[in-house]
Parts: structure tokens; C-alpha cells; sequence
């Protein structure tokens, strides 16, 4: 079966955490049109601070995507990986896998705060927005309301 796996990172610093700014990056689209990509690779989208949030688009391989993805019973399985080194902010418990039938589609979403190793850097930040589907798909499925959202920011003060 199909499957076609949309990530969108946006990143961001303090600069961005208000203002103008903030406007931008929180009208940033959480899921785009797809280009035509390998079977095997993932659409990869990245919005920066620096670049006004504008989006740039590449191809990934699948298997580099920080999300579990098995297949069994004619559904699909999907459950982001959280590294611990990247818990921030707190998870005291993640929500349970989505299972996915043929046609359906998911748009999960992860937020991250890292400050530097030494702590000489102000905090940075991370939105990743996994958008998956299992099943023929077409261009602008990621476009449309998912058939489950998964919201699991929490705060990043």
C-alpha cells in the first residue's frame, strides 16, 4: 500500500517569539501540495527564521523520517519518535500510535526548545508537522482537514 509522508520543520529563535515576527511564523501553512517524489523518499519542507519563513522544499528518504511507520491488518501505524535528548519541553505522556485505514491520513504535530550546550545562546526552537497518508493520495491531500490531527506542543515558555 501507499504511503506518503509530508515533514515540515520550522525553526525559529527569541527574535521570533513575538511581534511581527510571530505573525509570520504562525501563518505558516501546515501542510503544502505535493511535487512528484520517489516512492520511497518523503516530502521535506523547511521554514527558517532567517529566511522570513519563506518554504524550501526537498526530497528525503523515508527511512531518515522521525516517525514509526508499520504496516499490519491493512493499516498503517504511525507514532513519531521523540528523542530524549529533545523532550523539551516536558512530555509527561505522549498520546498513543494513530492506526490509519487506506485513504485515511494524519497531521501530527511536535514542538522542541534547545538552548546551547554551554548555555551561551538564547533558546532555539522547533515546530515538526508529520503529514501522512496510507493509501493512493493525490497532490493536494495534504491540503485538506486530516482525518486525525495529533497537537502535541506543549509549553514553550
Amino acid at each position: 500500500m501507499e504511503i506518503t509522508v509530508q515533514w515540515i520543520r520550522t525553526s525559529w529563535t527569541k527574535q521570533s517569539r513575538g511581534g511581527e515576527a510571530a505573525s509570520r511564523r504562525n501563518a505558516a501553512p501546515s501542510g503544502f501540495a505535493l511535487p512528484h517524489i520517489e516512492a520511497v523518499s518523503a516530502h521535506m519542507i523547511r521554514m527558517h527564521e532567517r529566511d522570513s519563513f519563506e518554504p524550501y522544499d526537498t526530497e528525503e528518504d523515508l527511512g531518515k523520517v522521525d516517525v514509526q511507520l508499520r504496516e499490519a491488518d491493512g493499516q498503517l501505524r504511525v507514532f513519531p519518535r521523540v528523542n530524549p535528548l529533545f523532550a523539551l519541553p516536558p512530555r509527561p505522556r505522549r498520546p498513543p500510535a494513530v492506526r490509519l485505514a487506506s485513504g485515511q491520513w494524519v497531521r501530527w504535530q511536535l514542538n522542541y526548545r534547545f538552548s546551547s550546550l554551554a548555555g551561551m545562546q538564547d533558546w532555539s526552537y522547533w515546530l515538526d508537522t508529520f503529514n501522512i497518508a496510507y493509501g493512493p493520495a493525490n497532490a493536494d491531500v495534504f491540503l485538506s482537514t486530516p482525518t486525525v490531527f495529533v497537537d502535541e506542543q506543549g509549553p514553550l515558555r
